[in-house]
């Protein structure tokens, strides 16, 4: 046990005691902390383990006792909330193929079962305590999605259907880049580091949230694979939680993430950064806004404009509107509002999620803004970024990004980030590193898988 884990463990509450004399609210509190420490219950939307800690029955026994017979009907998810259990094969189960093993804390057993009767004997093997959810509950654990109970993605953003992941079992996720979703040729960086993050946050409890975030890009995505995320649990503490994700297509890791994630609590407060004084989004024109008047804008040669309009245009699942206008393209910097389009499900760790995705859209290209010039052609990759979450975020209000590049060198450019909200509490801060070129011929193109070096 380390210091940390020690310390706390003698500041919680006794989960038993709680039990036994239930206080208020403190029992569900309690109850819902420890099943979002059940892996199976993880990848469940916060709201539907918060249902579920107060619909579960606890039940009690000897040792000896027997918690589930073979053939009884199956009454319910039986979680293990202290002692052990032994399982034991049926009795006609020849003796070199009997799969006894025991259940601990955290362990479950009634679920996921093709048939309505108990396949083995399971028997407590010293005083048991388990939470009981009883079937008629059972829907509780088909949620529509990861971040709703109760409505199919098709309701909610777009930004909300990307970052929904398919369990597929646990720690294992897969993704995909929807139509209509940001591309830029390959995996959209942004998309990579959302979804990443959304399959770390379906495997810690829903108590903790993320606190900061370490990505590295390797090669480019495709767009037309589906992803597959899977999470490592480096290290569960009370107060902590890190869990590292590995992004694959065909095999090969395309994509790294570290996270850490911590339970809410008190502390020192300060704020030394100020909000820029810029003007507020409702004065400004959004991406939409902005390609309308280019299109009417006499000042536009007509050629330019007739090229414009038969591009196809699909809006971003985000709305942006600048704090500056063209003239200001050459400055290392940018400010921009942006908010999550559409409707987003209350789950804290969603809007984390989207705002993740959120930090790489125009993010890289400032470092190429002092070396913009007349039929320059140049590209970039994103190559490593990272964030802290320092308060509460809502994507789906206002944020105001303030973006600058101190420096570039060597093919890399170096960019710096802040979020702010409408009250001016910084809510984020970021950093990242890009490889920025001239643009290749197309001679020059390498084949994909493309090596960001």
């Amino acid at each position: 046990m380390d210091r940390e884990e020690g310390m706390a463990a003698q500041s919680l509450p006794n989960l038993g005691a709680i039990l036994a004399n239930p206080r208020g609210g403190c029992r569900w509190c309690a109850v819902t902390e420890f099943l979002g420490q059940v892996p199976l219950l993880q990848r469940l939307p916060g709201s539907s383990i918060r249902r579920i800690a107060g619909a579960v029955l606890v039940k009690r026994y000897e040792p000896g006792d027997y918690v589930a017979r073979e053939g009884e009907p199956v009454d319910g998810l039986y979680i293990i909330l202290d002692g052990q259990a032994e399982v034991s094969a049926p009795a006609n189960t020849e003796e070199q193929n009997r799969p006894d093993y025991a259940l601990n804390k955290h362990d479950y057993f009634g679920y996921g079962t093709n048939s309505s009767v108990h396949q083995v004997n399971v028997i407590a093997a010293s005083k048991l305590t388990c939470f009981v959810l009883p079937n008629q509950y059972g829907h509780l654990l088909q949620p529509k999605t990861i971040w709703s109970a109760e409505e199919t993605p098709e309701n909610h953003s777009l930004l909300e259907q990307i970052l929904h992941l398919e369990p597929l079992e646990v720690d294992i996720f897969r993704g995909f880049t929807l139509p209509g979703a940001p591309t830029f040729r390959q995996v959209f960086g942004g998309q990579l580091i959302g979804q990443a993050l959304a399959a770390a946050s379906k495997t810690v409890d829903c108590l903790k949230v993320v606190h900061s975030l370490h990505a590295i890009f390797l090669i480019a995505g495709d767009n037309n694979l589906p992803i597959i995320y899977q999470v490592h649990r480096e290290r569960d503490g009370t107060s902590f939680a890190t869990r590292k994700v590995e992004a694959k297509q065909k095999g090969l890791v395309i994509f790294t993430l570290i996270a850490s994630f911590q339970k809410e609590e008190l502390g020192f407060e300060h704020q030394a950064a100020t909000i820029p004084d810029v003007p507020p989004p409702e004065q400004l024109l959004n991406l939409e806004e902005i390609r309308e008047r280019r299109l009417t804008d006499p000042r536009f040669p007509m050629q330019y404009r007739n090229t414009a309009a038969k591009k196809k245009f699909v809006p971003w699942p985000i709305e942006m509107r600048f704090c500056e206008d063209s003239a200001s393209q050459h400055k290392p910097s940018l400010n921009y509002w942006f908010r999550a389009r559409g409707k987003l499900s209350d789950d804290p760790a969603l809007h984390r999620c989207v705002v993740a995705y959120a930090s790489d859209l125009l993010y890289s290209g400032v470092s190429l803004n002092p070396h913009r010039e007349k039929g320059l052609k140049t590209y970039s990759l994103s190559l490593d970024h990272s964030i802290w979450f320092h308060k509460p975020v809502k994507a789906d209000d206002w944020l105001l990004y303030v973006i600058e590049s101190p420096s570039a060198h060597g093919g890399r450019g170096f960019v710096t980030g802040r979020m702010f909200n409408r009250q001016g509490e910084l809510v984020m801060s970021l950093t990242q590193e890009a490889l920025i070129r001239r643009a290749k011929t197309p001679g020059q193109t390498p084949q994909t898988p493309r090596a960001k070096l």
